[in-house]
């Protein structure tokens, strides 16, 4: 039987460069952390954080170089979530596209599921 792998986390082109840029200039850095926590005003709210490095329990995903850590309890809130970096005039920062929110805040970083 043939297994098949498939990446339950997506990262645009801009997100891998921003992961990449940073790991890059700080030694210390071995990979973002994606992770969802209780609370925000709709329940969950995202964690984005970069780190030294990935812990027993996580998943890590890696794009072009860019890694990216997740732990089990997260990734099931996390699966099929597209990460994007944005920087214009108005904001700089990760955006979370993530298809199992039914519900968001103004702010955009919690989700109700």
């Amino acid at each position: 039987m043939e297994q098949t792998t498939r990446k339950t986390i997506e990262l645009t082109p801009n997100a891998i460069k921003r992961v990449r840029l940073v790991m890059q200039q700080k030694p210390d850095v071995a990979g973002l952390r994606l992770g969802v926590q209780g609370g925000g005003c709709s329940g969950f709210s995202y964690v984005t954080q970069f780190e030294s490095g990935p812990r027993p329990q996580d998943e890590v995903f890696e794009f072009e170089g860019a890694k990216v850590f997740v732990d089990p309890k997260s990734l099931v809130y996390l699966q099929g979530m597209t990460l994007d970096y944005k920087s214009d005039l108005m904001q700089q920062g990760f955006v979370i596209h993530n298809p199992n929110a039914k519900h968001t805040c103004g702010c955009g970083t919690s989700f109700s599921a």
